[in-house]
């Protein structure tokens, strides 16, 4: 009895903690979308699955940069046109040989933000970590329920 609980226990310990507000429906997948370059992992790869879904990616001009002790800053000029805004905030990667050994080796730990540019709205607001394979497939079903469908 007591193998059970702990092996269930582990198995819990496994698992990755995701929380998502997303609104199906609401992702033109024909309009410019903004993602600020560089980054992690995670903010690499949903800037390579929005230009594999075909969407138009710019990652802005860069106008200026800083960089002090603790603290980098870079500032950017968003195409006008640009319907949408992409955030990722994200912790450096992790590795995690024996974590993630089935699920692409790599611990994340970040947040992503989706937001329309003229209204403000926020279409989606996902703070996650887990392994690299698990997220990159929870990203592509997010990004399933947020495009609007061709008629």
């Amino acid at each position: 009895m007591l193998l059970r609980i702990i092996a269930i226990l582990s198995l819990i310990g496994l698992t990755a903690c995701n929380s998502v507000y997303v609104k199906p429906n609401s992702l033109d997948p024909d309009q410019k979308i903004f993602v600020p370059r560089g980054g992690y992992s995670m903010k690499r790869s949903v800037k390579l699955a929005l230009q594999n879904r075909n969407y138009n990616v710019h990652v802005g001009r860069l106008t200026k940069t800083a960089e002090s002790s603790d603290l980098d800053f870079e500032t950017y000029v968003i195409p006008n046109d640009a319907k949408y805004s992409v955030r990722v905030q994200e912790r450096s990667e992790i590795f995690r040989p024996i974590w993630c050994m089935f699920n692409g080796f790599w611990w994340w730990n970040f947040n992503v933000s989706i937001v329309e540019q003229k209204t403000g709205t926020e279409i989606l607001s996902w703070r996650g970590r887990g392994c690299q394979n698990s997220s990159l497939r929870k990203l592509d079903a997010l990004l399933d329920t947020m495009e609007i469908k061709s008629k």
